[in-house]
Order: C-alpha cells, then sequence, then structure tokens
C-alpha cells in the first residue's frame, strides 16, 4: 500500500516535471522563433537601408556624370562658338583693310575727322593716324574743319574757328592693327576720341553681337 502510493507519487512528479520541461521546451521554442523573426526582420531593413542608400549614392553620382558632361558640352560649344566669333571678327577687320586701300578712303578720313570734332567739342585738336596715311589726313583736314564750322554754325549760330593739326611726333603714329582711321585728342590726351576703324568695327560688333549670336546660333 505504501509502495503503490510512492509510486503514484513518483508518477506524479515524473509527470508533474514532463509538464513544466514542456512548458519550458514550448515558451524556448516561440521565444527563439520570436526573436529569430526580429532578428531576420531588422535584418530586412539593414538590407533594405543599405540598398536605398547605394541607390541613392547611385542616381546622384550619375546626376554629377551628367551635370559634368553637360558642363563639357557646353563649354565646348561656347569655345566653338567663341572661335566662330573671332573668325568673323578677324575676317571683318581683313575687310577694313581693304577699305583703307580704296579710293573713298580720303572722303571715309574727312568723315571721321568731323565726327570726332563734334564728339570731342574742343577748339585745339591733334589728329593721330598711321604713318601711311600721314599725307592723306593732311590733306582732308580743311575741308573736315570747314564742314564741321560750317555743322555747328548752322545748328548753334556761332562760326567757330578750331585748330586741328596732325601728330607731329612719327613714333607716336597708330599701329597697323588699327586698320587705318583716326584718334581726335585734346587737352593735353586728356580727351580722346577713337575713330580708327579698329575702334568702329569693335563698336559695332559689340552692338550686333545679339543679333550675330541670334542668327548664327539659333535657340532650338
Amino acid at each position: 500500500m505504501a509502495s503503490d502510493q510512492i509510486r503514484q507519487m513518483v508518477n506524479f512528479i515524473l509527470q508533474e516535471a514532463h509538464e513544466k520541461a514542456n512548458e519550458i521546451r514550448v515558451k524556448t521554442e516561440h521565444d527563439f522563433n520570436l526573436e529569430k523573426q526580429t532578428l531576420v526582420h531588422e535584418a530586412k531593413l539593414a538590407v533594405q537601408d543599405e540598398f536605398t542608400k547605394k541607390e541613392k549614392d547611385r542616381e546622384v553620382q550619375e546626376r554629377i556624370a551628367r551635370s559634368a558632361e553637360i558642363g563639357a558640352c557646353r563649354q565646348k560649344k561656347m569655345a566653338l562658338r567663341d572661335d566662330l566669333l573671332t573668325s568673323l571678327m578677324k575676317e571683318a577687320s581683313s575687310k577694313c583693310k581693304v577699305v583703307a586701300d580704296g579710293s573713298n578712303y580720303p572722303a571715309l578720313i574727312q568723315k571721321l575727322i568731323v565726327q570726332g570734332l563734334i564728339k570731342i567739342e574742343e577748339l585745339e585738336v591733334v589728329v593721330y593716324c598711321r604713318k601711311e596715311d600721314v599725307a592723306t589726313v593732311k590733306k582732308v583736314i580743311p575741308a573736315a574743319v570747314k564742314e564741321y564750322v560750317d555743322i555747328m554754325e548752322k545748328e548753334s549760330g556761332i562760326k567757330l574757328t578750331p585748330k586741328v593739326t596732325v601728330n607731329p611726333d612719327r613714333k607716336r603714329d597708330l599701329l597697323e592693327g588699327s586698320n587705318g582711321g583716326v584718334k581726335l585728342t585734346a587737352c593735353d590726351l586728356r580727351i580722346v576720341c577713337d575713330n580708327t576703324m579698329s575702334s568702329r568695327l569693335a563698336l559695332v560688333y559689340e552692338e550686333l553681337m545679339p543679333s550675330i549670336r541670334e542668327i548664327l546660333f539659333p535657340e532650338q
């Protein structure tokens, strides 16, 4: 009888132990699975974040490369445009040389002197020109002065008596690069009117630049 009771107690204890062990196993598996799911989820997020970061970095690098390529193309295009405009300027300059060699050049010199006199409005003026133009300038100065005096008398009613001379120092003559024309000075060079062919060409070139660019490089 006593042995039966002991056996029952042992069986009860063993059953309780099995049940407890089973509960511990179930809970351990549950906790393990939960922890595994958490770790897997965190790993997936980390991978997604890393992928997103790399994708953004790739996009940024592509944008940088594309921007650099566009910038390089624009610079090349601008360089080609500048080269073309420079060549046009050189060609126009060569045309000026042709004008300076033409039969109408003395009349042009006279007009340039008259314009210069009107602009600087001084009574004592020194005219500078190229060495090869000195004789031509001296020849047309009287006619230019008369034309200037007539214009001013007609406009203001006052008859002026300007003194216009050619620069006597041949070392200070205009360079060949001026392409002809004249430069008028007064008040010991404090007043200057540059009416050389190169100066007039540069002025016209600057004024027409927007139109030139529109004609040569129309926007797409």
